[in-house]
């Protein structure tokens, strides 16, 4: 979503880095391009114009002027400036009362249903028994997406049917958690396709009659400033406690997600970065400006592997891969356990430094060449993927043929597996500078 935003303000730092002393003037020249890069990113005029004079006050002090490397400074005051206007961690806030009653709201298409049902599988993997209800009977076929959401993630939905009356239905739904002892319930209220009186009028006796702990909001990153006045529209009306942004992971330009904390001062919970259910993250400030500066995010990135990736099955793959014992079967199940993580082009984002080296760089190509090596392995029997030595000629057909590629890609899989399998006895012997020549392999 910050590509564009990182690409100039990083070409505007390198710019600073390569000077030796810094003046006004090259400050005053470096906030100009900061300014229009923040505006043509979307952001809130009124929070650029704040953020550069924050910035541009500190850069002109000793803090800058008296350091041995000024560029570096001006990056780290950006940096922390970045972190103070997008506000606080996302955290919810559950209390000690059971059920904790979280309600919903938002625009119509914003993605509140589809949250509803991310935000359940969340809170069970924190260890709480979550209740979705279905209070949105004016969109079609609205009630039937949050069901189907809880067939797939085994949450229990309550809902009264399309002729129920949404403050009715909330009510039923708390008493129905109350007495079957759900810990939380996530209330999926209905939306419009613009605000009015009746949904704000709706959305109002809902809150008062359910008292929700929390009351979030579900705003569209794609939507640029309109997100930024829905959120306004609605704090003023129903004081929202949290913002939740979706579609983060398109090509949104990014300014929503910086002016919207600062202008309502309300704090960005969490993001939706992902068609699938479990694409949600926590807000973390610091790792959204580590990502628009292009310093990478390696906390996000761990916490991925520890998530996704069976930690037992890694621990073992990486021993046999050092004692020389790891094959193509190996192969394929920690290359299955990589792209549970997302896509390769996010993943290397979220290492530090990666984003200018892959810059230009096409990754969908990246994404064809796993899908390819996996229908490759998995054209070969369980024989042939532990002892490839085997596979002649007629086998090497069968596999081609099998995976919808040529001999040619088959023979060039086996030939990067034992380049790879090289460079590990190099690794694991200290020969040949070990780790040098594995770096250089990968790279």
């Amino acid at each position: 979503m910050f590509e564009a935003l990182g690409d100039r303000l990083q070409s505007v730092f390198d710019g600073l880095q390569k000077r030796g002393k810094l003046t006004e003037s090259d400050v005053d020249k470096a906030m100009r391009e900061v300014r229009l890069a923040l505006l043509e990113a979307d952001v809130n005029f009124k929070v650029v114009k704040r953020f550069v004079a924050r910035v541009r006050k500190r850069a002109v002090g000793k803090e800058v002027m008296g350091s041995l490397t000024p560029g570096q400074q001006v990056v780290k005051i950006v940096h922390d400036e970045l972190i103070t206007t997008l506000g606080d961690p996302g955290r919810l806030n559950l209390g000690m009362q059971s059920p904790a009653v979280i309600m919903l709201v938002g625009l119509q298409g914003a993605g509140k249903t589809t949250m509803a049902g991310k935000l359940a599988l969340y809170l069970r993997k924190q260890g709480r028994r979550p209740l979705m209800v279905a209070a949105d009977v004016y969109r079609p076929a609205a009630i039937d997406q949050l069901q189907i959401l809880g067939r797939q993630l085994d949450i229990p939905v309550y809902d009264e049917g399309v002729k129920g009356d949404p403050v009715t239905i909330c009510t039923n739904g708390v008493k129905h958690a109350v007495s079957n002892n759900f810990t939380t319930v996530i209330l999926d209220t209905a939306g419009r396709l613009n605000i009015d009186e009746m949904m704000m009028e709706e959305i109002k006796k809902i809150k008062a009659t359910v008292n929700p702990i929390e009351m979030l909001l579900v705003a569209d990153a794609m939507t640029g400033q309109q997100a930024v006045r829905v959120a306004t529209d609605f704090n003023n009306a129903v004081e929202i406690t949290g913002l939740i942004m979706t579609k983060v992971d398109g090509d949104a330009r990014g300014g929503a997600a910086i002016s919207m904390r600062e202008v309502t001062d309300v704090p960005i919970k969490f993001l939706g970065v992902g068609e699938k259910l479990n694409a949600i993250e926590l807000f973390h400030p610091d790792r959204m400006a580590n990502r628009i500066l292009g310093m990478g995010d390696m906390l996000t990135l761990i916490e991925k592997a520890q998530e996704e990736m069976d930690q037992e099955e890694a621990e073992k793959a990486g021993k046999k891969m050092l004692s020389g014992d790891f094959n193509l079967d190996d192969f394929l199940g920690q290359m299955q356990q990589i792209k549970k993580m997302g896509p390769i082009g996010k993943l290397m984002d979220m290492i530090p430094g990666m984003s200018k080296m892959t810059k230009g760089v096409d990754m969908s190509n990246a994404e064809g060449d796993l899908r390819r090596i996996e229908a490759i392995i998995q054209s070969m029997t369980m024989k042939e993927r532990r002892y490839p030595k085997i596979l002649k000629a007629s086998r090497k057909r069968r596999i081609a043929a099998g995976s919808g590629t040529s001999v040619q890609e088959v023979n060039q899989l086996l030939k990067q597996f034992r380049d790879m399998q090289q460079m590990m006895k190099q690794l694991r012997s200290g020969k040949g500078r070990g780790l040098q020549n594995l770096m250089r392999g990968l790279g």
